[in-house]
Order: structure tokens, then sequence, then C-alpha cells
């Protein structure tokens, strides 16, 4: 396991997300799952912790009750390649109750906040030319999805 790595706090969807993430993303797959015993706090049996694995991530998920819920305090940053790879991880990802968020974010059906982001976007807000950063980083404003060839066609003109 590596040195750090996230750790997701569930109420009792613990598997049934890591199953959702690592039918998501390719070169995914659950390590370990880990039941509650007779003498801890919930049913003996049921699902404490899931280990799992995406893109070589390694991640933990726990049904640990309902006293904490996610927020946009922090999410998982997908770097993605293209224009598909930001459509398909958009869509599946808010599929069946996740929602739209403003340039690039998400949050899925379990409420953990994801930005998926084009490498192009960084290299254009990056640019050195101040002017050209400034056009795609207002088009980035106007999007929920990011979409490449409008953060292109604004960055290009003027």
């Amino acid at each position: 396991m590596p040195k750090i790595h996230p750790y997701l706090w569930f109420d009792n969807q613990a598997e049934q997300a890591a199953t959702f993430y690592t039918s998501v993303f390719k070169n995914s797959r659950i390590v370990e799952v880990q039941r509650y015993g007779d003498a801890m706090p919930e049913q003996a049996g049921s699902v404490m912790i899931v280990n799992f694995e995406l893109e070589g991530q390694a991640f933990t998920a726990l049904n640990g009750g309902p006293q904490f819920t996610f927020t946009e305090a922090i999410s998982l940053f997908v770097d993605c390649h293209d224009q598909p790879e930001v459509d398909y991880l958009w869509e599946r990802l808010t599929a069946d109750g996740g929602e739209e968020g403003p340039c690039g974010w998400l949050k899925d059906k379990y409420g953990v906040s994801w930005q998926i982001i084009p490498s192009t976007l960084m290299e254009l807000l990056s640019d050195p030319d101040p002017e050209k950063a400034k056009r795609a980083t207002e088009a980035m404003f106007t999007m929920k999805k990011i979409d490449i060839q409008g953060l292109r066609d604004a960055y290009h003109s003027g």
C-alpha cells in the first residue's frame, strides 16, 4: 500500500461505491473487502472496509455510518487526455443522481466531488500570453463539463 492514499467515509455504501468506481475507470480493481466482526459496533459480517485501486491509485472506503458526509472541500482530480475521456467520465459519474457543477466539477451519486479536467485546460490557463489565458479562463467559467474545442475557440479569438 502506498504511504498516502484517500480514505473515503460512507454511511453504508462502501462496497457499492467501490464497485461503481472500478467499473468506471480502466485499470481498476477491488483489492480486499474486510467485514465487521462480532466484537465490533456494526452487524457482524457486514462490510466494514473496501480497499480498491483506480488507475493504480489506492483508495479505502469505510462503512462508518451517517455521522460524516462528503463536501466540495476535497475532490478527486482526473487528468483527462481528450474530449471523449471527459465526456465518458462526466456521463458515468453524473449518472443516477450525480450533480453537475461549474468548471469541470461534479458530485457523483455518493456525494464524492470530482474534477474532470482535460490537460488542455491547464495548458491554456498557464499560457504566458495573459490575454489568451484570460479568454480561456472566461470560457471555462461559462462551462459545467469542460468543452475543449470551446476553450480553444475562446483562446484563439481576439
